[in-house]
């Protein structure tokens, strides 16, 4: 039996909701589905920018005057050596630290999670915590460097040795240390470094440091062959690799420094390793020339043991390299030189550490590094904090 409603006000009432009700009903569903409906490519991979995410390290800006103590991988791995530096910064004007991304030895010091990098299998897990590392040294204030060693790597000549530096009859070169020596010429080379780079700022590193970016400069020369570069010219080959690097890091909001031979600050020609300073300041936000005392040959200024004359040694190279830095028109705030603080040609005692700096602030220098590689700081040669 059918039903029948009473037509009075009542019934009105009900039936306007129940209307109303329905239309919100359609109107919900309606958009609900709407994110359901097959999206373009664009609209897939629209940012979504968050303002604080434990997977995007925060970064922090150079400081200016910087101040900086080398540290190897295995030693930033190291409790008693981390507890070293952490009484540095607490209690010196150091505010910055270089860390080995990769050395010599062509093992990375992290791990990394970039695919291509995984498979090579170049990661030795020397400082396996190291967004932990970089995170506690930020809370301090600290700048953290990643040092990569470019074409010194031993490693990677073992898996690729078509890449490789070679000797005349086509087996892989060494140097008088044993170390192997990637062709500077190599453009897989140049990608590789580059992925490395943006890993070491993927997991927090503030700048990226490239060194051993130069051709060999000892072992047997004479038996030495570059089947990449050969025939050449160096300094055309380093040129054309500052640049690459410069245009395909330019997409990572990332400082990037050059180490160069200390005598690129007064020689007229590339030293025979391609190393040019004039060449690198275009496209590196610093340059550090490696003006330790005890690497300049005697006779040098006129010293027998130009280790033992280090603000004359650091005044002279640094001036020279001062002017051809104005004379390329650009900033000498680029020039921010490693400075020595190991005993080489002398007992580097806090006197001689300061004397190069002093000739730096006499310059008008006020950035600088320390390098150590037992990674081992006196604090003696440093300013209290």
């Amino acid at each position: 039996m059918r039903i029948s409603w009473k037509d009075n006000g009542t019934t009105r009432i009900i039936v306007v909701f129940v209307g109303v009700c329905f239309i919100f009903t359609c109107v919900f569903v309606l958009f609900g589905l709407l994110p359901l409906r097959k999206m373009s490519y664009s609209e897939a991979f629209i940012p979504v920018v968050a303002t604080s995410s434990p997977s995007i390290p925060a970064h922090i800006k150079t400081p200016v005057p910087l101040k900086a103590v080398y540290m190897s991988s295995w030693a930033a791995g190291n409790d008693k050596f981390r507890k070293e530096l952490f009484d540095l910064v607490d209690t010196t004007e150091i505010n910055a630290v270089v860390i080995d991304v990769k050395d010599y030895s062509g093992r990375i010091s992290f791990p990394v999670d970039d695919p291509a990098l995984v498979k090579i299998g170049s990661v030795e897990k020397r400082i396996p915590d190291i967004k932990n590392l970089i995170e506690r040294l930020h809370e301090k204030n600290v700048y953290v460097i990643g040092r990569i060693s470019s074409f010194q790597d031993s490693f990677l000549v073992n898996i690729h040795p078509e890449w490789a530096v070679k000797t005349n009859d086509g087996s892989v070169w060494k140097d008088y240390k044993g170390v192997k020596w990637l062709d500077p010429g190599a453009k897989p080379v140049w990608d590789y470094l580059i992925s490395i780079g943006k890993q070491a700022y993927a997991v927090g590193f503030d700048e990226l440091n490239f060194d051993y970016i130069r051709y060999p400069s000892d072992g047997n020369l004479n038996d030495i062959s570059y089947s990449w570069s050969d025939g050449r010219n160096r300094r055309e080959v380093m040129h054309d690799f500052f640049l690459y690097l410069r245009e395909q890091l330019s997409s990572t909001p990332v400082p990037i420094s050059a180490d160069l031979f200390g005598l690129t600050t007064s020689s007229n020609d590339d030293l025979g390793i391609g190393q040019v300073l004039t060449d690198a300041l275009p496209y590196f936000d610093y340059v550090s020339p490696m003006v330790y005392p005890s690497h300049f040959s005697s006779g040098y200024l006129g010293f027998s043991k130009p280790a033992e004359h280090p603000y004359d040694v650091i005044y002279f190279a640094m001036n020279s390299a001062i002017n051809r830095t104005i004379a390329a028109s650009s900033s000498i705030e680029k020039l921010r030189p490693w400075l020595q603080a190991f005993d080489m040609g002398a007992v580097y005692s806090p006197v001689l550490v300061r004397a190069q700096i002093q000739a730096m602030y006499d310059l008008g220098l006020s950035s600088w590094m320390l390098w150590d590689a037992a990674s081992r700081y006196d604090k003696k040669d440093l300013v209290p904090k």
